[in-house]
């Protein structure tokens, strides 16, 4: 078959935070992307262009760059395509999406965490893909890097998966990506390579490990949708890589739909990535990934075809959701009057505020056309609708995206997705790995314990560190972390990932405090504060509007109670003998929208507006709230 040799196309893969933006850095200032004079000026991680991946310090969306590399031997310059992807377990359904479009994977992973659970995940879709596998040992300058016993663990890995002779064959590259350092000759451990001062040999394996593109020269055109964009000029644009045929600007093709139907288009623009920029082209070959306009309503998954010979390419599917919530309208009497509840106050910074449950509807339609692993169902409320999705953080940064538009949001406290196999209900369930310091191996143990966690494998490295991995169900996560990092004082370090459903673990209790909810509207008063710091821990300062049946703080015992946050000390024309000593109120916890999703009980949400993050009961009324209690007590 003919062969493209001028392209490769290669998706760079890891656990969350062992470096894949980085190296993609200094793939593109190597290869020349950018002017001399603006090299110096780029910021890191120039890839993760969302505000929200920039403070996070995560990937959330899979990216596409290309690099020309220009061999050393003089020969024509070749193009490299690269899909940057995300590493948290949540966001999976980018990463599938991602495969979809290359030929081989770089496997990237820390030179002393080793192989973690997303590791897991994606080389696992690498090898079911069929796709040749390079390693890549980063980080190999840290003080506690093993890089033997890494490359190890990732043999070990591989034989778990069941990879057969070819794949277990790989290249080894070694990487300091923040110096922009490769080596093929292994380092010694806590080193960066000193026989390289560049990339140029992890460009070389690349060359020789991924396969160019083949192509049938008399098939018809097809080309798959993977992704998809918006530009204020052209509208929607599609993402897609071409497998067979040739894609031209101005061209009439048959867009083949999910739904089977067909319907000819016309491609009204045509571009092609250059580092960051998408420039104009005329034509796309086979194994080019590109971006097209002109199809207003093309989604992910889909197949551009040859008007004469539509032939469909088969639909990107992507793993089940494990996670949902509720996500509706704002129904708290504070609704549309900004953060401080005063209206007239923030009129103007409420002006363009989204309350209707049509807005929130379009919203998270729009949201699933370039989510593939996001789905949204109709619930007996007109103004509410259940969203499930791989994780508690990616349905928790669909709700911040929301939330930083204008639209005030009511969130129900997150549960799992069940299943119902051979008559039995199933939960999913989460490998989680953990590395902890030796002294907070009791409380790890047992904090997993409370939530019904079944310990698999135990090593110690003998650095003073553990690692535990754990089966655990999902149910139990929710609002693990923060309590985890309570216990082992910040050091723990934990990761999880989708391993399948068990049948139902049975009943869970995870948070053992009650809350401390407000019996009135008013604003919150020192003095106050000062009588109820005894009763638990705050979450109000001085000077907040509150209401009935919002939650301000945590009681210090199991069950709920109802308290004046607003009362006022009474002034007499009396001098008191105490006038002059003072009291210092306690700050109050600022809890951010994760951690209040991780604090919610099942009769408690979420209020989420552009300025606030409150939690309140779900009936507000403290009367109707006791009747409840007591009909379920003696039911």
């Amino acid at each position: 078959m003919p062969t493209r040799h001028d392209i490769r196309n290669v998706a760079i893969v890891a656990h969350v935070d062992h470096g894949k933006t980085t190296l993609v850095d200094a793939m593109l200032k190597q290869a020349g992307a950018f002017a001399a004079h603006a090299a110096e000026s780029l910021d890191d991680r120039m890839m993760d262009s969302n505000d929200l991946e920039r403070e996070k310090g995560i990937t959330i969306l899979a990216k596409n760059t290309a690099v020309k590399y220009h061999p050393k031997d003089g020969g024509d310059p070749i193009t490299i395509n690269i899909i940057d992807t995300p590493g948290h377990a949540d966001f999976g359904g980018e990463v599938e999406r991602g495969l979809s479009m290359v030929d081989a994977v770089v496997l990237l992973v820390d030179a002393s965490e080793g192989p973690l659970p997303q590791t897991r995940f994606v080389l696992r879709k690498a090898l079911q893909a069929r796709m040749p596998v390079i390693l890549c040992i980063n980080k190999t300058d840290r003080p506690d890097s093993r890089i033997d016993e890494v490359v190890n663990e990732t043999y070990d890995l591989f034989l778990d998966l069941d990879a057969d002779e070819d794949q277990i064959e790989f290249p080894i590259v070694y990487a300091c990506a923040r110096d922009g350092v490769a080596s093929l000759t292994k380092p010694e451990d806590g080193t960066v390579p000193s026989d390289s001062d560049s990339v140029e040999p992890f460009f070389s394996t690349i060359l020789d490990t991924v396969p160019a593109p083949q192509y049938d020269a008399d098939a018809p055109l097809q080309a798959h949708v993977t992704n998809l964009d918006a530009d204020n000029f052209l509208g929607r644009i599609a993402l897609l890589r071409v497998e067979q045929g040739e894609l031209r600007k101005g061209q009439t093709v048959a867009w083949i739909k999910r739904d089977g139907s067909i319907s000819n288009v016309r491609i009204s623009e045509l571009m092609m990535t250059e580092a960051l920029t998408r420039k104009p082209a005329e034509v796309a070959g086979p194994g080019d990934i590109c971006a097209v306009a002109g199809i207003a309503d093309i989604m992910i998954g889909e197949t551009l075809a040859d008007p004469e010979n539509p032939v469909a390419l088969p639909l990107i599917t992507v793993d089940e959701p494990a996670i949902s919530m509720t996500i509706g309208t704002n129904t708290s009497p504070l609704v549309g009057r900004g953060g401080t509840g005063k209206g007239a106050d923030a009129k103007s910074a409420v002006k363009d505020r989204k309350v209707t449950a049509r807005q929130v509807k379009d919203r998270l339609d729009r949201e699933l056309i370039g989510n593939v692993s996001l789905r949204v169902l109709d619930t007996e409320r007109p103004d509410t609708w259940e969203v499930q999705g791989r994780g508690e953080l990616a349905l928790a940064i669909l709700v911040e995206q929301m939330r930083r538009e204008g639209f005030e949001l009511t969130i129900g406290k997150p549960q799992v997705v069940t299943q119902e196999i051979d008559g039995k209900l199933h939960e999913p369930v989460e490998r989680m790995t953990i590395d902890v310091p030796e002294e907070h191996m009791g409380a790890v143990t047992q904090l997993m314990g409370v939530r019904k966690g079944r310990m698999d494998n135990m090593s110690n490295h003998g650095s003073g560190w553990v690692r535990m991995e754990f089966v655990v169900p999902s149910r139990g996560l929710i609002g693990f972390r923060t309590e985890f990092l309570t216990n082992t004082r910040g050091t723990g370090i934990a990761h999880s990932i989708h391993e399948g459903h068990e049948p139902w673990f049975g009943t869970l209790t995870t948070r053992n405090n009650g809350s401390l909810v407000a019996d009135r509207a008013g604003a919150v008063t020192p003095f106050a504060m000062i009588n109820l710091q005894e009763r638990g821990v705050l979450f109000t300062e001085p000077g907040t509007e509150v209401y009935e049946g919002m939650i301000v703080g945590e009681n210090s015992r199991a069950d709920d109670m109802d308290v004046n946050i607003t009362k006022e000390k009474k002034l007499t024309n009396m001098r008191a003998a105490s006038a002059d000593t003072t009291e210092n109120v306690v700050p109050a916890r600022k809890l951010s929208l994760e951690q209040s999703l991780e604090f919610c009980r099942d009769d408690e949400c979420v209020e989420v507006t552009p300025e606030a993050v409150r939690i309140r009961k779900v009936n507000l009324d403290k009367t109707e709230r006791a009747r409840a209690a007591s009909r379920a007590k003696h039911s």
